[in-house]
């Protein structure tokens, strides 16, 4: 009687472990991003007392937000064992993510690519290539997911596929995810749990992994998502429909998608609110202004929403706080969103918002 037929296809784990590990080691020796109170003016708080935050993800060694969402692709990808010493991982990415996964890429010795548009500024596929990335061009930005899959199947390499996998990779439970630490760290606040948490969506990971979690903790709290013009997201959500598509690239970086990414997730979503892109650059000029620092153009947005959120509960007296993200920082724009020559050539103008933010200021009120 014969032996009974065996067969093995898994990748052998010794070289996946360390991965895994060197990952792991590199976050434990990072520091928690910090979390800000933002200097609202006195003169109008009295009316009620609000207090608006700042989650500060420019602190990451890659300097943005995405570092979070890097980190737990590559994990993902590893324990799903898609990635061994061989692979050659590849992105749809002009920006932020590509330069954070360029890093985690160059941590574990492996070759990246970015797939964006020709038209990608110097300045970004530098960022990418100074973290050892390679960027490979095509004419069209709706042409980025095709490619990186048939750059992929060519290398016998991984796309990572952040549209898709975002709301997959992070443990939407805990773990350290932003919204667990987020909420650790408003734990000794005046008002701890915060009335709303103000974000944008790229992939959507991010408003996915908050919105779950705030709901597996039964908090109070309200998830506002902001969204540049040209997006599909919003009229998505207005809608009810999936299968929204603009034509059109969003005009802030790092946020807005001319389709539904399949990380977007509505339901767990309480408000989205349109913000005009001149209105986020001016948001952004703002609170570089105040912060002393530049702040990208995404904070822009997100800080216009959470202005608005503000004004709202001050109106009806309502005390409480807002939660926002710092995601990048401006310096990364300082030839694009903080160039007036730029900002022309784009059609955008701040110059016709700034007086919404000083009547803000001055009042605390919003048209």
């Amino acid at each position: 009687m014969g032996a009974a037929p065996a067969a093995s296809r898994g990748r052998p784990r010794e070289w996946a472990d360390n991965a895994v590990r060197l990952i792991e080691a590199d976050a434990r020796r990072s520091a928690d991003t910090h979390l800000l109170r933002y200097p609202l003016p006195t003169a109008w708080c009295d009316r009620a007392d609000v207090a608006l935050y700042l989650k500060d993800e420019t602190t990451h060694i890659t300097g943005s937000l995405k570092h979070r969402l890097a980190r737990s692709l590559f994990l993902y990808a590893l324990c799903n064992g898609w990635i061994d010493e061989n692979t050659t991982v590849i992105e749809a990415s002009s920006g932020s993510t590509a330069v954070s996964e360029a890093y985690f890429a160059a941590l574990l010795g492996l070759p990246f690519i970015a797939v964006m548009p020709s038209s990608t500024s110097a300045s970004k596929i530098a960022l990418i290539e100074s973290q050892g990335g390679r960027c490979h061009f095509v004419a069209e930005s709706s042409q980025v997911y095709a490619e990186a899959e048939r750059l992929a199947a060519e290398t016998g390499g991984h796309y990572l596929d952040q549209f898709t996998n975002a709301e997959r990779a992070t443990d939407w439970r805990g773990n350290n995810n932003i919204a667990e630490s987020i909420f650790q760290q408003m734990r000794d606040e005046t008002h701890p749990i915060p009335d709303w948490i103000v974000v944008g969506a790229g992939t959507g990971g991010t408003s996915a992994t908050i919105g779950r979690f705030i709901r597996y903790r039964r908090y109070a709290t309200r998830l506002c998502v902001v969204d540049p013009e040209n997006s599909a997201f919003f009229p998505s959500y207005a809608q009810g429909r999936g299968d929204v598509v603009t034509g059109k690239s969003s005009r802030i970086e790092g946020i807005g998608r001319p389709r539904v990414e399949p990380s977007f997730l509505p339901d767990v979503v309480d408000r989205m609110v349109v913000v005009p892109d001149s209105a986020s650059v001016a948001a952004a000029w703002h609170v570089s202004s105040v912060l002393g620092r530049r702040v990208g153009p995404s904070t822009g947005t997100n800080l216009w929403g959470a202005f608005g959120l503000l004004a709202e509960m001050v109106a009806n007296g309502r005390s409480g706080s807002v939660v926002t993200l710092l995601a990048d920082s401006g310096d990364r724009y300082a030839d694009t969103y903080f160039c007036d020559e730029w900002l022309s050539s784009h059609g955008l103008d701040p110059s016709a918002w700034t007086e919404v933010l000083a009547e803000f200021e001055r009042s605390g009120r919003w048209p």
